[in-house]
């Protein structure tokens, strides 16, 4: 093979050859020479699907040598799975796998389309089958989180008896989509998207196999049109192996029948790059949540990509718009007060303007902000008082700061003059009168050192100062 390229093993002198069963039949076809052919009419993607860990790519932090989950499916010592991420990185497959590792009877049901019935008709022949022959059942559930809680609740029972091992798929977190029970019975384990070296691997093995991949077809794949396929898949080896057949599919061959899959061909093939993003689940929170620690971090790089993958993916932007809106005064607060003044700016204008100009404003107050100087003191105070109020003895209004109404109730219960003497500030040519604003001398707000807080530092440094030497507002 030529080290330049990913090429089929089929001689560069004969046309393509002609597809088995591409006529429309499924199942396998047999050639001349006895090789066991899978029906072309089925797609690549699920001809190619991995047969054992040994052909499985990625998921090293799980699958690798020594690591738990090969070790418990080498021992055949597991009960109950449950296998998270996101579509296409092989959750289907693996549970097939293991169910010919440990050699038990596999059974499928669908989050989407099975009921209560169902599950019950798999256990109560799993239960025979055990009993009779001593044959284990593995239960594979895809979309597990689709479950209802009363479907999710009738496996309970089978899984405390070992009548079934479970295996559930989903692509939202099970701690907040599965049943607490469920969970606990079961190992939690989160599968990755493929890298790209993963894919690459993968393309090369569908262009290798001649009797379940392209083999028999003389392909050549450059290593830039490897490189391309493998990045806009974005971790999804459906995408990649789909994308690859289109392309040999679609491409006519040269004078020698062969066909060349070039970067442009890869390009036409991956019309537009399709991220993982779900636009109310993990990758929605995921996404959002670093788009706003990294503002927080001060890095406007790290922003503003999150922001371009929020926006690609069609996200929501006046969620975006509410999130710069709270991080202004959350991570900028009065180290910068112009922030929430250019947060809300922002958000008014995306209400005003719409996509795609929105990206506009967008991006400009997510600079502003990730280079702003940084303070939480605000909140952090208000937090600090909230649980006070909730944890402690709430405190009375001093009298001094009473409304009129109640001064006169507070003289009529024998308050002092002195007690109920309010200074107003104004009074003062510097506008501060040190006095008491609330009882038991209790300090919330701390400035930071940070952006134009340092002044407001200062400032309330000098006034705290003047209100113990009056001894602390004592009589106001």
């Amino acid at each position: 093979m030529d080290d330049d390229f990913f090429t089929s093993d089929s001689s560069t002198s004969a046309p393509p050859p002609r597809f088995p069963g591409a006529n429309g039949g499924v199942g396998a076809d047999t050639d001349a020479g006895g090789t066991r052919k899978v029906s072309r009419a089925i797609p690549l993607a699920a001809r190619m699907r991995p047969r054992t860990l040994e052909e499985y790519a990625g998921q090293k932090h799980i699958l690798g040598e020594g690591k738990l989950l090969r070790r418990a499916i080498k021992a055949d010592r597991f009960s109950s799975l449950i296998f998270y991420g996101p579509p296409g990185i092989g959750k289907t497959t693996l549970a097939t796998i293991i169910s010919q590792e440990t050699q038990s009877r596999f059974v499928t049901l669908s989050g989407v389309e099975s009921n209560v019935g169902d599950i019950r008709a798999v256990a109560e022949t799993a239960e025979k089958l055990q009993r009779l022959h001593n044959q284990t059942t593995v239960l594979f559930v895809d979309e597990i989180h689709r479950f209802n809680k009363a479907q999710q609740d009738v496996l309970l029972p089978h899984l405390e008896r070992g009548t079934l091992r479970f295996i559930g798929a989903t692509t939202h977190n099970p701690f907040f989509y599965i049943n607490s029970p469920l969970v606990s019975r079961s190992q939690v384990f989160t599968l990755e998207p493929l890298t790209i070296e993963d894919l690459e691997w993968l393309l090369q093995q569908a262009l290798q196999d001649e009797a379940r991949g392209l083999g028999d077809m003389p392909i050549t794949l450059t290593p830039e049109a490897s490189k391309h396929l493998a990045t806009f898949a974005d971790g999804d080896a459906r995408k990649a192996l789909s994308a690859l057949e289109l392309a040999a599919l679609t491409t006519p061959p040269d004078a020698e029948g062969r066909i060349t899959i070039d970067l442009a061909v890869a390009e036409e093939s991956v019309q537009q790059k399709t991220i993982v993003y779900d636009g109310d689940g993990d990758a929605h929170y995921d996404t959002i949540s670093a788009f706003i620690k990294s503002i927080r971090g001060s890095d406007p790089d790290a922003a503003l990509y999150w922001l371009a993958k929020m926006l690609h993916a069609g996200e929501d932007i006046r969620f975006i718009a509410r999130r710069i809106v709270i991080s202004a005064s959350e991570d900028i607060g009065m180290a910068d007060s112009n922030g929430i003044r250019v947060a809300v700016a922002a958000q008014q204008a995306v209400e005003f303007i719409g996509m795609p100009e929105a990206r506009i404003p967008l991006a400009h107050a997510t600079v502003y902000l990730a280079t702003a100087p940084k303070s939480n003191r605000a909140y952090v105070a208000l937090d600090a008082a909230l649980k006070d109020i909730q944890e402690g003895r709430t405190l009375a209004v001093p009298k001094h700061l009473r409304t009129k109404t109640r001064k006169k109730l507070a003289a009529a219960s024998g308050a002092t003059a002195e007690e109920m003497d309010y200074k107003y500030s104004h009074d003062s040519e510097t506008g501060y009168i040190p006095q008491a604003y609330l009882p038991e001398g209790r300090r919330y707000y701390e400035p930071s050192n940070n952006g134009m807080e340092l002044k407001v530092k200062e400032r309330l440094d000098h006034w705290r100062r003047l209100f113990e030497e009056s001894g602390g507002g004592k009589g106001k």
